[in-house]
């Protein structure tokens, strides 16, 4: 006959677990909720840098998409649930300046950039509470903060003069 044994998620201490999902959390809404407006910035951007802006949303959003995954797995592997349906990432993040419909590619970039800014507030956030609570999600933040910011840079150099 089979025995069933039960292993605990994580050996770590609850408080730990809850403060790192405090911290991870936003960040993995932000992110999800950027990926979805890269999406729809990727599908409506137009203008003369059309091909390259359309192909680099798509690189912003997988970033973002695998950024989230990270994030919330790590969560998990404390042995905590994440929530990161569509309806609560709507209900936790801030507004979007993504327009719904055609638009040009600078005021895209700025919309798409203004979301970023947004998310690598909250990634700071994270850092810099991280660092008494979990080194090694505070090591992952700082890794995500690292792509965003590269991902922003590649945006941003469109719109330089």
């Amino acid at each position: 006959m089979n025995e069933t044994h039960t292993i605990p998620m994580s050996a770590t201490d609850p408080e730990v677990a809850a403060g790192t999902a405090q911290f991870l959390t936003p960040v993995v809404l932000g992110l999800q909720g950027l990926a979805v407006n890269g999406k729809q910035a990727h599908w409506n951007v137009r203008g003369s840098n059309f091909i390259a802006i359309h192909e680099l949303l798509d690189t912003v959003v997988a970033n973002a998409q695998g950024f989230a995954d990270e994030a919330a797995e790590r969560i998990v592997a404390l042995g905590l649930p994440i929530d990161a349906r569509v309806s609560t990432v709507a209900a936790k993040t801030k507004p979007t300046a993504v327009p719904a419909g055609f638009t040009q590619w600078q005021q895209i970039i700025a919309a798409v950039v203004g979301d970023m800014d947004a998310v690598i507030a909250d990634v700071q956030a994270a850092i810099d509470g991280l660092d008494e609570i979990d080194l090694t999600s505070q090591d992952i933040v700082i890794g995500i903060k690292a792509g965003l910011e590269k991902d922003r840079w590649f945006l941003s150099a469109h719109l330089a003069g």
